[in-house]
């Protein structure tokens, strides 16, 4: 009988054992699993508290023009021939000219006009000798008031006929009478606007030559919303063109026009652009960023560094293997950086990436240091 009980409590030993293994596996198991979790720290990415040059934009887009333009028609119908310039060469449109540069002249009666302005100038100059010395003859008491007075009104009548031929010749020269560019030259509406040659016939009317300074631009900017009230005369603006990425172009507003438009409901801006090396061309669209406001040398953070926590910006430094969570007060910036005007020091390191978890304490590890 009592061999038959240890029997049986002898089958029983392998699997008490077993049972007793099992459990204590099973609980070491949980208890790795608490420290796992108690030592877990979260990747993240920190950066230095910097100092940069922030700015409050107004950022929109425009369209260039001239400031002003010249257009030189025909007055009197003729022959058209181009005029050169000081190298010899015929004018052609991109070439800069001065004011009182003759681009182009119409021929056919300009030998007569000539003749006749210098016939008119002869009889000019002779009705002022004559007018000169009956001048001091009447002083002398040798001429009446009266020869005088007709001597006058002959070198009057001479000078309106000089003068109208000096207008009439001058009308078969296209003369500029600013300094510029030649943004066209002797194109054919009606054909395509295809140059046209020297030596054809031109009728009264046809558009010689368009001249514009290009040292200074106009970009005609449209402000909706907010911005209507937030642009003023005279507010520095940096122009920027696909062309050249890494190039910008000074200018201010100069114009703000007086009504608003009651299509688009915008106000047009005028913004004097320059353009001293003449890469930027009449009829570029520019980004154009107007700027409110400049703020130099400020202690300035990453835009992802910064998040919102119960209504409040904060950003996440570190201390050690831990964060601490600091309420800040933002400034001016950009999508790139924001200014910290309160809360922060420079040099001080700020989480970037991976900070959407933390809270204040949390332990962290630094996987990248931007």
């Amino acid at each position: 009988m009592d061999r038959a009980v240890m029997n049986k409590r002898d089958s029983r030993a392998p699997w008490l054992f077993i049972i007793v293994v099992g459990v204590f596996l099973i609980t070491s198991c949980n208890g790795n699993r608490s420290v796992d979790e108690v030592e877990f720290l979260v990747p993240v990415s920190v950066s230095e508290v910097g100092t940069a040059d922030v700015e409050d934009r107004i950022i929109a887009t425009g369209t260039l023009r001239a400031s002003r333009m010249v257009s030189l028609e025909v007055e009197t119908g003729g022959v058209l021939e181009f005029a050169e310039n000081k190298e010899g060469k015929r004018f052609g449109e991109g070439d800069r000219v001065k004011s009182g540069d003759v681009i182009a002249r119409i021929t056919g009666e300009d030998i007569r006009l000539a003749a006749r302005t210098e016939a008119n100038l002869q009889r000019f100059e002779t009705a002022r000798d004559e007018y000169e010395s009956t001048k001091k003859l009447y002083e002398e008491g040798f001429r009446s008031k009266s020869e005088l007075l007709t001597a006058k009104s002959s070198l009057e009548e001479a000078r309106v006929e000089y003068e109208r031929s000096l207008n009439e010749e001058r009308r078969s020269q296209l003369i500029t009478p600013i300094d510029g560019v030649i943004l066209r030259l002797g194109r054919d509406r009606e054909n395509q606007n295809q140059p046209l040659a020297g030596g054809q016939f031109v009728k009264p009317g046809f558009e010689v030559a368009r001249v514009a300074p290009t040292d200074h631009l106009i970009a005609d900017v449209d402000l909706v919303g907010q911005d209507v009230a937030r642009v003023t005369k005279d507010l520095p603006v940096r122009v920027r063109h696909y062309a050249w990425e890494d190039a910008s172009f000074s200018g201010k507003v100069i114009r703000l026009a007086p009504t608003i438009d009651p299509t688009t409901r915008a106000l047009r801006a005028e913004v004097e652009v320059e353009n001293p090396d003449g890469r930027l061309r009449p009829g570029m669209f520019v980004e154009v960023a107007i700027l409110k406001e400049q703020r130099k040398d400020v202690p300035v953070v990453p835009r992802e560094a910064v998040t919102e926590r119960g209504g409040k910006w904060v950003v996440f430094i570190l201390k050690g293997q831990r964060v601490s969570m600091k309420e800040v007060v933002l400034g001016l910036g950009d999508d790139d950086i924001v200014e910290i005007r309160d809360g922060l020091a420079v040099g001080e390191r700020v989480v970037i990436r991976g900070l959407e978890t933390l809270t204040d304490q949390t332990r962290v590890r630094v996987t990248e240091t931007g």
